[in-house]
């Protein structure tokens, strides 16, 4: 769609262009036309408070597109990123440089939800009992104590020392549940009051997507209250959206926040009203009920929707002991809570528990209840059974939320199109008829990389399919001389990929390291991978995407498979459902985009940098074979194709030579 001049157009042309403000802040800046129009797009958008899909291929510098336009007009911004990380690197690098190139005196303030900022109640508490479970934790705690007096966040980020999923953050942070508000001693130094009075008074706070959405259903993150002043809302890696939503909008119920309940009553019934009630036995009964309806299914780990369990199954009769045994203990509760806070803390827990359950109404009949136009199902883990409730669309729920004080709302990632089509993503939100835009990525895709789909792999349901794909990479591993991702779509592939792999590089005395997902957290595999610069790092879903590894380190990256959705999962099962009773082709419209989506992203893991050169190796033989393959490989950057592994070797050999294939 062209652009229509906007008001702010000639600014941007000064501001982007070469003699402009930013290049001297960045250093290495240089003007590139689909930067300087995207960020036109995003100010007209503000203007005229306008809805905006921006897709901006990889290259393009979308988060300075966005940000210099909101800087200057945005008026009161709030940005939402996909992660934590992603967070942290907008307001500690990307805002404050492109604040001082443009001199524009706005202030910023970072949000995170509660769980991210140490309480001081809670700290003291566990200083006080000194519930430790080990050694570790013990050191952690003390690091924690000596950070409260030095920080002024309060942000757990901070403290590098204690790592992000320690189990002691747990006991010094609080919940929605467990915060005691104002009526807290320690209300006046809250980190939690103060992030949130900081974001209330800034001109462009940072959140994420997750807070984001938790908000609009839970009302607990500080979000709610700069909603209605807020000008203009930009969600940055947009294509997560649908998936964050879906998870905020559902409701979960797992028989884990019952043994923990249970734990907690105990510990503070024998604490404060040992006379009260007999609790190890009003416990147990609820421990037994809980653990009683997770074995009600055999296997290890099981999602079903509730038409495909049995009626006769032990399941439901096993559900219901567990709602009159939690009413039980409540009962108990009711009669004791006034003898402690901790104690009607429990209660009040107790009571949201059977609320979740009594909500949770099933028909075994109905795939989707047609009342709340959601699915329910269950989810089995070794150790805990999950009762799922998720609606089988966002999208009114989300422009409910779009509804009200016009604003402008920017959605922009660098995968929200298929082949320049929005509809699956705008579908999803319910941003229909909305002005959608792409802009190419600035690199020479054909110059920098080819994409080889190999020969002769057999079809990737197959047994032992893992196998044969090694064999197609080993070769090419080689050449490339590790730096490789190996990207696989199931938890299983990269465990099997990773033995076979060990034992190849020591029968050959290859000196790649392996990086495998699991062995330590993602952050510390990367540096590793980066530091290694011949290492190959095994990886499924997490990461596909927000993995940024510039420069030689990484040469190679290897599908396994298209990354279609599981065909058991219920919630695409019941959605896939309703879009063919109103005449659509499920696959066509939904699992391939999706699919196509999520390849996107992968394949946006090799070229970081206009320097970079690299091999995309694309397994899956139904690219090919497949009628939609074609829109598969059109979907994917521009790299040279071939299926012949010696011309792979050959661009492996020669490093300074391009790539000269012909045309698939």
């Amino acid at each position: 769609m062209p652009h229509v001049p906007g008001r702010h157009d000639a600014e941007i042309e000064r501001l982007f262009g070469a003699g402009g403000p930013l290049g001297p802040a960045v250093g290495s800046y240089r003007p590139r036309r689909s930067q300087t129009e995207m960020a036109k797009a995003v100010a007209q958008a503000i203007a005229e408070q306008q809805t905006l899909i921006a897709e901006a291929g990889t290259g393009t510098g979308k988060t300075f597109a966005y940000l210099v336009p909101a800087l200057l007009w945005g008026g009161k911004t709030i940005v939402s990123t996909g992660t934590k990380n992603l967070q942290d690197q907008l307001f500690l690098r990307d805002i404050p440089t492109v604040r001082a190139a443009l001199q524009a005196p706005v202030s910023v303030a970072l949000l995170k939800g509660r769980s991210n900022y140490v309480c001081h109640y809670h700290l003291e508490r566990t200083l006080q009992n000194g519930r430790m479970t080990s050694r570790d934790d013990v050191g952690h705690l003390r690091e924690i104590s000596r950070f409260l007096k030095m920080t002024s966040s309060g942000d757990k980020a901070e403290l590098a020392r204690v790592p992000e999923n320690a189990m002691i953050w747990n006991l010094v942070t609080s919940t929605r549940e467990n915060c005691m508000g104002a009526e807290c001693q320690y209300y006046q130094d809250c980190f939690v009051m103060k992030a949130r009075k900081e974001a209330q008074q800034a001109d462009v706070v940072v959140v994420n997507h997750h807070l984001f959405f938790a908000d609009v259903a839970l009302k607990d993150t500080g979000v709610a209250e700069l909603l209605p002043s807020a000008n203009t809302i930009i969600f940055d890696e947009a294509h997560q959206l649908p998936d964050t939503a879906t998870l905020f909008f559902g409701d979960t119920f797992s028989t884990s926040q019952v043994l923990e309940l249970c734990r907690d009553v105990l510990a503070e019934g024998l604490a404060h009203a040992r006379d009260g009630a007999d609790w190890g036995k009003t416990v147990t009964v609820v421990e037994k009920a809980a653990r009683d309806l997770r074995l009600t299914f055999p296997q290890d780990i099981v999602r079903l929707s509730l038409p495909q369990i049995a009626p006769s199954s032990d399941f439901f009769p096993a559900l219901q002991t567990l709602k009159d045994e939690l009413d039980g203990l409540i009962a108990v509760l009711d009669t004791q809570a006034i003898r402690a806070e901790t104690l009607e803390q429990c209660r009040v827990r107790g009571v949201e528990l059977a609320q979740q359950l009594a909500a949770w109404k099933y028909d075994p009949k109905a795939k989707v209840d047609k009342g709340e136009e959601a699915v329910f199902w269950v989810e089995a883990y070794t150790m805990s059974l999950q009762l799922h409730k998720t609606p089988l669309s966002i999208a009114p729920i989300f422009n409910g939320q779009r509804e009200g004080v016009p604003r402008s709302w920017i959605f922009t990632s660098a995968t929200l199109a298929v082949k320049n089509d929005f509809s699956h993503f705008a579908n999803q939100m319910g941003l229909t008829n909305e002005l959608s835009m792409s802009w190419p990525s600035p690199f020479n895709y054909e110059q920098q990389g080819i994409l080889y789909v190999p020969q002769g792999l057999p079809d990737p349901n197959s047994i032992g399919y893992t196998d044969a794909v090694l064999d197609k990479a080993l070769p090419v591993i080689e050449a490339a001389g590790g730096k490789t991702f190996v990207l696989c779509t199931t938890l299983r592939a990269v465990k099997r990929a990773a033995e076979r792999l060990r034992d190849e590089f020591a029968k050959r005395h290859l000196p790649f390291p392996l990086f495998v997902q699991g062995d330590k957290g993602r952050t510390e595999l990367l540096d590793q991978f980066r530091k290694a610069g011949n290492g190959v790092l095994i990886g499924s879903q997490s990461f596909w995407e927000g993995v940024d590894v510039r420069g030689d380190a990484l040469s190679l990256v290897i599908i396994d498979k298209l990354p279609f959705a599981p065909p058991d999962d219920p919630v695409l099962a019941a959605r896939i459902e309703v879009m063919e009773k109103q005449g659509m082709n499920g696959f066509m419209h939904h699992t391939l985009p999706e699919a196509i989506i999520n390849l996107k992203q992968g394949a946006g893991r090799l070229i970081r940098d206009e320097g970079d050169r690299g091999v995309l190796m694309l397994c899956d033989p139904r690219v090919i074979s497949k009628p939609y393959g074609r829109r598969i490989w059109q979907s994917l950057p521009s790299f040279k194709r071939t299926r012949e592994q010696d011309d792979v070797l050959a661009f492996f050999r020669d490093k300074d030579a391009q790539p000269a294939l012909p045309e698939a």
